[in-house]
């Protein structure tokens, strides 16, 4: 039995347990950055986050890794500096869908991850020394998925483009079209169809950079229909995923099957660029189709 009138006896554990509060103060862990080293996912090796950074997230292996949109605008126009123009407000999840979470808590999420309402964002600027607009899709938030809010930004780039009298340049990024919103985003292919009917009347080029992964109703829609296709090396750019297609034909596909330098030698592209190179290459292209105001095909 324990007399509560007697002190109890203090922890055993030398005498260094008396010390070790104030030891683990001095010797207590730095505030590191969980994400300060980031692994090759080709080479398997440990790269700092800084040096890929630099590189525009591009590997010493040559990877071109997936960037999120503000790293993009910065990266395409001159110095870095461009006047971002707002998207659009949509009607938020207009069919109360969940998938075992609700739809809205699902953008707010990615919303907060993010720091922005939807997956594209709009910039208006120089490249290489020629005005355009660039629209950028974003991977990072909910795959890039094209729903009403994708749809609406890509038609306020359009008519910031028209009524600037500048091209149009989207980078592209995405796994397809946003379920939890059913046929209002696959209404969104077509809606972006005629947007940029609208840049062909104002002849105004369309220039397309197909980012990696570039898929489903994306593809079947504005990003295939540029006067001039780019791509990133590497870039996985398709409808239907490499395993669906060979599940259905039955057969191995070729080697490098869907890859951008794959589509090139096919003729789907025009040229494959690397990222370090696009400011100029666009510049160089856009200054050719806007010399002559040549119409768009």
């Amino acid at each position: 039995m324990v007399d509560k009138n007697k002190p109890q006896q203090e922890k055993r554990g030398g005498w260094l347990s008396r010390f070790a509060p104030g030891v683990r103060k001095i010797v207590s862990r730095r505030d590191t950055p969980d994400n300060l080293w980031v692994k090759d996912p080709d080479s398997g090796e440990m790269l700092y986050r800084s040096d890929l950074e630099a590189s525009l997230w591009v590997t010493p292996s040559g990877r071109h890794m997936r960037i999120d949109a503000p790293t993009r605008l910065r990266a395409t126009f001159d110095d870095g500096e461009y006047e971002a123009i707002d998207t659009p407000d949509v009607p938020e999840d207009p069919l109360k869908f969940s998938d075992g979470k609700p739809y809205k808590d699902r953008l707010n999420a990615a919303r907060k991850a993010a720091g922005r309402k939807d997956t594209m964002a709009i910039g208006f600027g120089e490249l290489d020394g020629v005005e355009a607009v660039v629209i950028v899709q974003d991977f990072t938030f909910m795959g890039g998925s094209l729903g009403m809010a994708a749809g609406e930004a890509f038609i306020a780039a359009a008519r910031a483009a028209i009524a600037r009298n500048v091209p149009l340049v989207c980078f592209t990024a995405a796994g397809g079209a946003r379920m939890q919103e059913g046929a209002l985003s696959l209404m969104q292919m077509a809606r972006t169809t005629l947007a940029i009917q609208e840049l062909k009347a104002a002849q105004l080029p369309f220039v397309v950079v197909l980012t990696d992964p570039t898929t489903g109703g994306v593809t079947a829609s504005y990003a295939m229909l540029g006067d001039v296709h780019l791509a990133e090396p590497g870039a996985l750019i398709g409808f239907a995923g490499p395993r669906v297609i060979e599940a259905t034909i039955r057969e191995k596909l070729p080697p490098g099957f869907q890859r951008a330098e794959y589509l090139q030698e096919k003729g789907m592209v025009d040229r494959v660029v690397a990222r370090s190179d696009l400011p100029k290459v666009l510049g160089q292209i856009l200054s050719i189709l806007m010399g002559g105001k040549r119409r768009a095909a």
